[in-house]
């Protein structure tokens, strides 16, 4: 059995990381979270003597050096997500996203972790927005990392992840519930979309297979973000609004360069 760290932990692709590996043989899971509702919310809805709640941040080293401390793997979640929150504090998506990338590095090297894969973004991909251009940095950051020992580090690069935090799914249902006109962007913009359960599940598979230094990219459908209103609110009034500061029309897997190989369900980038 292992010790798995989730850093970021109590967001939305934590809760249903923590649901998949819980159905494995493990020993524990450290959820590292700076956010104590988060973590009293993920507490409730699963009670496992299995689960430990660290408060902390991955900005401060040292509290993520002893969290750390007799961990196998380590799940990078942890970051900050909302492209125009980003563009207003980049700043602050630095040090979350990139500088809270190197302590997550450092203190696995340091203390020996076996195996640490970090949750990226397509928005990696020929990035004009900071939150893009952190996840950028820190995919390189990750994929670099694997010469400094016997730690191995990889990425997974995923699209819109349904029913997240903040995401689509959750401003239609607040517009609905208060009466409000719908809001879109442009009718022509588009979206790779994968559900939290598919996201978890596909994580904890790259685990198993990852030898450092592969970004993993799965297979996502992409749709129109009109057609995924027009589904969840088909008789709903919207409005055009325009593109949010940071926005792309259309998001890419791949940058150019970058080789992906097939390998039926997903592909994958291999920079070893």
């Amino acid at each position: 059995m292992e010790t798995v760290l989730i850093t970021g932990g109590a967001g939305s692709l934590g809760g249903g990381l923590v649901k998949s590996i819980l159905e494995r043989d493990v020993k524990a899971i450290r959820i590292f979270d700076n956010s104590e509702y988060s973590q009293w919310q993920l507490g409730y809805n699963y009670k496992d003597e299995r689960l430990r709640f660290l408060i902390g941040d991955v900005r401060d080293r040292d509290r993520l050096y002893r969290a750390m401390n007799g961990v196998d793997t380590v799940i990078h979640c942890a970051a900050l997500k909302h492209v125009p929150l980003c563009e207003y504090n980049p700043i602050e998506a630095v040090e979350t996203n990139v500088n809270g990338s190197i302590n997550v590095i450092d203190t696995a090297i340091d203390n020996g972790v076996e195996k640490v894969i970090a949750i990226s973004s397509d928005k990696a991909v020929h990035p004009i927005n900071i939150y893009g251009a952190t996840k950028l940095v820190m995919e390189k950051l990750f994929t670099q990392a694997n010469v400094y020992g016997e730690t191995k580090f990889s990425c997974i690069r995923f699209g819109n992840f349904q029913g997240s935090k903040g995401s689509l799914v959750q401003i239609i249902e607040k517009q609905l519930e208060a009466g409000e006109e719908i809001t879109i962007t442009n009718r022509d913009m588009t979206r790779f979309w994968i559900s939290i359960t598919n996201a978890s599940e596909f994580t904890v598979e790259c685990l198993d297979v990852m030898k450092g230094g592969e970004i993993f990219v799965p297979k996502m459908s992409e749709s129109y973000v009109e057609d995924v209103i027009h589904t969840l609110a088909p008789d709903a009034k919207y409005k055009i609004i325009g593109k949010r500061p940071g926005e792309k029309l259309h998001e890419l897997l791949f940058a150019e360069g970058e080789n992906p190989i097939d390998k039926g369900d997903y592909f994958v980038i291999d920079n070893r």
